[in-house]
């Protein structure tokens, strides 16, 4: 199997104004407000209406009174600001607002970033504002953070993320229990970590529990990780699987529920041992 690492690419000629804006952002982030959570609200605003209604970037406050333009405009321009939108786990009863309202603007400019045209596939650029913005929202974020697009958290402030973590397209990632990644973690398209279970008697009875991703582990497409799974070092998960119990390390689990199917092959010694039994998988 041929060894592929990604191209580095040259800049493209509009790499200074990107640089620029991301700097602009960056400078606002990093200067002290009594009000945090007032002052990102307005950055959120500023920019959002900067990308997508620059002919009322200006005149905010006017243009969002202002009874000669169609009301679904006004409402549409009154929701660039976070304040006034309302987001999910604000309805939880464990959201600590202290900690969830300085993120709110940030999380909502992710968010309505990633649908914006300068968005999308646009990488390099959309990348680089995701990490910018990560810093900002999670617990801890290590070196290199890389997000796709519409990737979504509960809270966002319970993540903590080591060094050269990628998350691809479409991941849920609910931290509302907590989730900690280490280095070099790995989410494929449209998986979902957990953190939080409801009670199969009533759905208000909500367990969290922290979800541990340890060092070079694998989620692979459309698998899922329920709350409380520790994945051990190395571990993977395959595609569609659902683990519903600790994966042990270097060991890859597969199916509903997801079982250990095989040892990866440059596995230590004592990780070579499948599942709890003696039987030694042969190295390939």
């Amino acid at each position: 199997m041929p060894f592929l690492p990604l191209r580095t690419l040259p800049p493209t000629a509009g790499a200074k104004l990107e640089q620029a804006w991301l700097e602009r952002i960056a400078d606002r982030l990093a200067n002290p407000a009594a009000d945090l959570a007032a002052d990102r609200a307005r950055l959120c605003r500023e920019t959002l209406a900067e990308l997508t209604f620059p002919q009322y970037a200006a005149n905010y406050d006017t243009a969002v009174a202002d009874p000669s333009l169609p009301i679904g405009t006004r409402l549409l321009l009154s929701a660039l600001d976070p304040r006034n939108v309302t987001l999910e786990p604000e309805f939880y009863s464990d959201c600590d607002d202290a900690r969830f309202q300085p993120v709110k603007p940030l999380l909502w400019l992710w968010y309505s970033f990633d649908r914006t045209m300068l968005a999308g596939q646009n990488v390099d650029l959309a990348v680089k504002l995701r990490r910018l913005l990560a810093r900002r929202i999670f617990a801890s974020c290590g070196e290199n953070f890389k997000a796709f697009q519409n990737v979504e958290f509960s809270f966002g402030y319970n993540m903590d993320v080591g060094d050269n973590v990628v998350i691809h397209r479409n991941v849920l990632l609910d931290d509302r229990g907590g989730i900690r990644m280490g280095n070099g973690v790995s989410v494929s398209d449209y998986a979902n970590i957990y953190s939080h279970t409801h009670s199969i008697v009533d759905q208000r009875d909500v367990t969290n529990a922290l979800t541990v991703l340890e060092d070079g582990v694998r989620i692979t497409y459309h698998a899922t990780v329920l709350a409380g799974v520790h994945v051990g070092e190395q571990g993977m998960v395959g595609a569609s699987a659902v683990a519903t119990k600790d994966v042990r390390p270097y060991h890859v689990y597969v199916g509903i529920p997801a079982k250990s199917v095989r040892v990866k092959p440059n596995a230590p010694e004592p990780a070579t041992v499948l599942r709890t039994s003696e039987h030694r998988v042969p190295r390939p």
